[in-house]
């Protein structure tokens, strides 16, 4: 994509996500209004915006013949962030609720020719692949757009074999008062940050956090920050941890 293409994507999807409602009585026909006119370019915009994803991936380990679940995989760009090393799964599936993402995905697949990689138009606190337990589970930038993100984290345990490992990179903000060893946010991230992604159907929480240490066992934790595309002295906070399910 050269740059001009870049910066016409870019103000497409800045009027998606301004003047575009959302629409629906349920998550999933919300899910695909939003992203009906966003999904050819989703990819090309949030690369600046979604932070961490390639680090976390490169931190990740690969289990030989294992089996990977992305839950909220919208396009499918996470599969891309393995390289080769995506071959050395058995199986991976790319799980969302929403069509217009799961379409570009698709077709990702197929110009690729994964053969080891399927797209699934399912519900992240429900699908259970045919392998029924799997060695490694992601969310990348989906826990926050999961309305019953608490139900998501405890499938996910469900999901994993003894040992499996779990990776999450998204947006956040901090409890008031945190618990040792964890970063501390001030009153405008804690307060304004919510606010400014819920009109996406994007919802910080300072549980969810606390709650993932809670079940998992942490192996890795990088609390950091991101700038947003055109708004370069805001800085979102995000996180990246790897845990696993104790044996």
């Amino acid at each position: 994509m050269n740059y001009l293409s870049g910066r016409l994507n870019d103000v497409k999807t800045v009027w998606q996500l301004l003047a575009s409602r959302i629409e629906g009585q349920t998550h999933v026909e919300r899910l695909n209004s939003f992203y009906q006119g966003q999904a050819a370019g989703y990819d090309q915009f949030r690369k600046r915006l979604l932070h961490g994803r390639c680090e976390l991936f490169e931190s990740l380990a690969v289990p030989e013949n294992g089996v990977w679940v992305d839950l909220g995989a919208g396009t499918g760009e996470n599969a891309e962030l393995w390289g080769q090393r995506l071959q050395q799964f058995q199986q991976a599936y790319l799980v969302d609720l929403c069509q217009p993402l799961l379409d570009v995905c698709s077709q990702r697949i197929s110009d690729r020719g994964w053969s080891n990689v399927t797209a699934v138009c399912e519900d992240a606190t429900s699908f259970t692949p045919p392998e029924t337990h799997v060695d490694l589970v992601t969310f990348s930038y989906s826990l926050t757009m999961i309305p019953d993100w608490f139900q998501a984290v405890n499938h996910a345990w469900d999901l994993l074999r003894p040992g499996g490992l779990l990776g999450i990179v998204d947006f956040y903000v901090a409890r008031k008062y945190p618990q040792p060893n964890l970063q501390t946010h001030g009153w405008f991230q804690r307060n304004f940050w919510p606010v400014w992604f819920a009109g996406d159907n994007v919802f910080l929480n300072p549980d969810h956090l606390p709650y993932l240490l809670d079940r998992f066992e942490l192996i890795s934790l990088k609390e950091s920050q991101g700038s947003l595309p055109f708004l370069p002295l805001l800085k979102v906070p995000y996180y990246a941890l790897i845990a696993k399910k104790s044996v």
